[in-house]
């Protein structure tokens, strides 16, 4: 069973200002909360390629990953992939102006293998609360800013 799940928000800023902070990994720690530590292992800034060591703990257990890069549209749209860890996966944002800020969509899909094929659909309904708190948790820093 493969895992696919997007949220959804409408915050309040220019999409600029979303997309440069939510787009720069290096803040994920700040907004994501199973994030913990996110280490460059190529420098940045961010393009095609580009490679990141992510620390996580999610459902109790502590993930460790390698994003790469695989499409960047600055402003509109960034997708990493998982080089490594513990099941493939992708993450999306995408980034839009809309009337009262920014549409920002955060997707992730995967296909889990072993016991994580077998929790596949906890592991999504777990996944879909935690990243609209994630988008809540963003709303709340970029006010901050």
């Amino acid at each position: 069973m493969h895992v696919d799940v997007e949220v959804q928000a409408v915050l309040p800023f220019p999409c600029e200002k979303v997309s440069a902070y939510a787009g720069d990994p290096s803040n994920a720690p700040e907004w994501y909360s199973n994030i913990h530590s996110v280490s460059w292992r190529t420098p940045p800034p961010m393009a095609l390629g580009s490679r990141m060591d992510f620390e996580a703990k999610f459902l109790g257990r502590r993930l460790s990953y390698t994003y790469e890069v695989v499409d960047l549209k600055p402003g509109q749209r960034l997708v990493m992939r998982t080089a490594d860890g513990p099941f493939p996966m992708e993450t999306t944002y995408t980034w839009e102006q809309v009337a009262g800020g920014t549409l920002m969509k955060l997707r992730n899909r995967g296909a889990p293998s072993g016991f994580a094929k077998i929790a596949a659909p906890m592991m999504a309904k777990a996944m879909k609360g935690a990243m609209g708190k994630d988008l809540d948790r963003l709303a709340q820093r970029l006010a901050s800013r």
